[in-house]
């Protein structure tokens, strides 16, 4: 979009140059970013059993998921 209105405005500039510009002054575009790391407020959080026991054999550990 930025290009876009410089190129009306008779600068001959290409949207990588635009870019880097953009990323030297600092500014971003401004959009809603995805908050997919961030769990549900019901969400139940599990413990991990596992965190200190050492495997040292393969097929010594099968999990599954209940739901």
């Amino acid at each position: 979009m930025l290009r876009a209105l410089l190129i009306q405005e008779d600068f001959k500039v290409g949207r990588l140059h635009v870019a880097t510009l953009m990323k030297r002054m600092g500014f971003e575009a401004l959009y809603r970013k995805p908050t997919t790391s961030k769990p549900a407020k019901d969400q139940q959080i599990y413990p991990y059993f596992l965190r200190k026991l050492p495997i040292t054999q393969s097929n010594q550990l099968w999990a599954t998921i209940a739901r």
